[in-house]
């Protein structure tokens, strides 16, 4: 205790306190209540004045004071975290973002500060420390508030570029307080570890070396948070919780989805595929199709019914194999074959998402484009969202739709050539990178059907990842250019995209529809250590200048706009509208199809309401 101490500080161990009447302060009635203001007013001045503590033994693992170079480059990657990305994100998230960073670069800070404790032997002494920790201590709030506050503006920046209303939510002190909070627990979390490791390194000294013990203690320790984070947290926790979900929701139907009349379509009469196993996003599909009806008041020409075949992940038993993915690819061509979809004039092969979801924004066009005279096939590989599927699931997406084209592939083989349906190939997000995984690069895609539509393909999808690697020099990497644009090209605002370069397009052509500020198209693990290209100049049309790559913030803030990339419009974010009319309008246009045909149905495809 400080003299300071000493003085201001009573002795409580000499005797009971004062009772009523005496006062060690004589003076009105008041006077009565100064002590322990006064008490109070003592320690937080002393606290003031050295506003830190030392741990009275190196037992304690849990109850000691943060470091202090820890502290401040965790609150330098708080900073970081408040700067923009790629899509407006909401306060809560961002409090998220910011406590997850503040994590990292408190761990970041822990390991420097002990590399420079076991190898420099000088220490500051006391007042350094004190001044230190009280410099800290007024900086890091006022300019805390500040930068949040800061962040408000460059949000609401970020939202007039893509087209959102400025107005914007954004509470600073609980931002504050959540990033705080979640920094706390993840110290206290990793704390009671350390504390756990000791304990078990002090048992097993006891029967071995201490060297030994220390090894065997620290690597039983690491194995234990490993299989616990896997195995716990991960599969019996997030996962089974998503699948138990996700089992719900597919064994449900969406409002107003009825099961469909047409014998062209998968659960309607005659199917191979009872309507109640089709699953969710299987109903959703095949009960939304428009009908011939519809489809003739649109273009005033007579229509067909379109055929859309559906194969769900769970087999009816009658069609269960060994080899689930053959199997599934051997059942959609005989649907095929039963609803006479070989003798359409297209037959596209879509890959569905995680869930199953196959976009009505993108077959819908194609069908009111052919006037019906067009056959859709997808199979689903899982019901899982499509963020838990690329983590349990991914390979499963490139396998069934390679089985899946190849069996459709196989099946045309057999037909003349005067008489086989244009097949192209489609996919939306991990759809997408299914269609992708189903060919061994462009020519392969290109020789083997009359054309794809691609929309927001990952960064791990192997076709796109090779063009981007190869494009042409000048061209952005958001938008590139391969081979002079002579057989693939990419578009964000495709009215716009699709004629550049002039070079002439050659047939069978693919297009890939890529929006710069897509989180799908950008994340990639690479952004822990690693600047992308999609920050260097020329930035795409949505990305604001004031994004910036820091080690672990630019991850991790990707990773949160995942979550919130349908919050915007299209073209923005994850959302595609309706692109798809001027994209299937490129790969495989009608005859006679023309630029106002285009337009017109553009227009009918964003006016309507989408059944699901």
């Amino acid at each position: 205790m400080t003299s300071t101490d000493r003085h201001t500080t009573p002795d409580r161990s000499a005797g009971p306190a004062p009772g009523p009447g005496r006062h060690d302060h004589p003076g009105p009635g008041p006077g009565r209540h100064d002590h322990p203001v006064r008490a109070l007013g003592a320690r937080l001045l002393a606290f003031a004045r050295r506003p830190y503590w030392d741990r009275p033994d190196p037992s304690y693992r849990i109850r000691r004071w943060p470091d202090l170079t820890a502290l401040c480059v965790a609150t330098l990657f708080f900073w970081t975290s408040l700067t923009p990305s790629l899509v407006p994100r909401p306060w809560y998230l961002q409090g998220v973002v910011g406590g997850i960073t503040a994590a990292i670069g408190y761990a970041l800070g822990s390991t420097l500060a002990w590399l420079f404790r076991a190898l420099v032997t000088w220490r500051p002494d006391e007042r350094a420390r004190a001044r230190c920790w009280q410099a800290y201590g007024v900086i890091c709030p006022l300019l805390s508030l500040w930068l949040i506050s800061e962040s408000a503006r460059m949000q609401r920046q970020l939202r007039v570029l893509q087209g959102l209303p400025a107005a914007l939510t954004w509470h600073t002190p609980m931002i504050a307080l959540m990033a705080a909070g979640l920094l706390l627990a993840v110290l206290l979390l990793a704390r009671a570890v350390r504390l756990g490791s000791a304990a078990l390194i002090r048992a097993l000294a006891r029967l071995l070396p201490r060297p030994v013990a220390f090894a065997v203690g620290a690597l039983l320790s690491t194995l234990a948070v490993l299989v616990g984070v896997r195995d716990v947290v991960f599969d019996r926790g997030i996962v089974d919780v998503a699948d138990r979900i996700a089992e719900a929701t597919n064994g449900g139907t969406k409002d107003g989805i009825r099961r469909p009349v047409s014998r062209y379509v998968s659960g309607g009469p005659g199917s191979l595929i009872p309507w109640r196993d089709l699953g969710f996003q299987g109903r959703n599909f095949t009960g939304a199709v428009p009908t011939r009806d519809r489809l003739t008041a649109w273009s005033g020409r007579p229509a067909r019914d379109p055929v859309r075949v559906y194969i769900p992940s769970a087999l009816p038993a009658a069609f269960e194999d060994d080899r689930p993915f053959r199997a599934q690819a051997e059942l959609a061509v005989r649907e095929l074959r039963r609803t006479g979809a070989f003798g359409r004039e297209v037959l596209a092969v879509a890959g569905t998402t995680g869930t199953g979801w196959v976009n009505p924004n993108v077959a819908e066009p194609l069908e009111y484009m052919y006037d019906g005279d067009t056959a859709i096939v997808a199979v689903q590989y899982s019901y899982l969202p499509s963020w838990v599927s690329f983590l349990v699931d991914k390979e499963k997406a490139g396998q069934a739709t390679r089985a899946l084209v190849r069996a459709v592939r196989a099946e045309l083989d057999t037909l003349p050539a005067d008489r086989r349906p244009a097949l192209v190939v489609t996919g939306e997000s991990l759809g997408a990178y299914a269609v992708e995984a189903s060919f061994d690069g462009l020519d392969d895609l290109l020789a083997r059907t009359d054309g794809a539509l691609l929309l927001g393909a990952p960064d791990f999808s192997p076709i796109s990842q090779r063009i981007r690697r190869d494009r042409d020099p000048g061209s952005p990497v958001w938008r590139p250019t391969y081979e002079g644009g002579a057989r693939v090209r990419f578009a964000q605002f495709p009215r716009a995209d699709l004629a550049r370069p002039p070079a002439r397009w050659e047939r069978p052509r693919a297009v890939h529809l890529q929006n710069a500020s897509d989180p799908v198209v950008r994340w990639s693990p690479d952004l822990l250590l690693e600047r992308p290209e999609w920050l260097d100049h020329p930035l795409g049309p949505d990305i604001t200048p004031e994004m910036d790559w820091f080690p672990f913030v630019a991850f991790w803030q990707t990773s949160v706009d995942m979550a919130v990339s349908y919050g915007v419009q299209a073209p923005h974010g994850h959302r595609y509208g309706a692109g798809a009319v001027d994209g299937w309008a490129a790969v495989i246009p009608p005859k006679g199809w023309t630029t106002a045909d285009t337009t017109r149905l553009r227009a009918f495809i964003q006016g309507r309401r989408a059944a699901y």
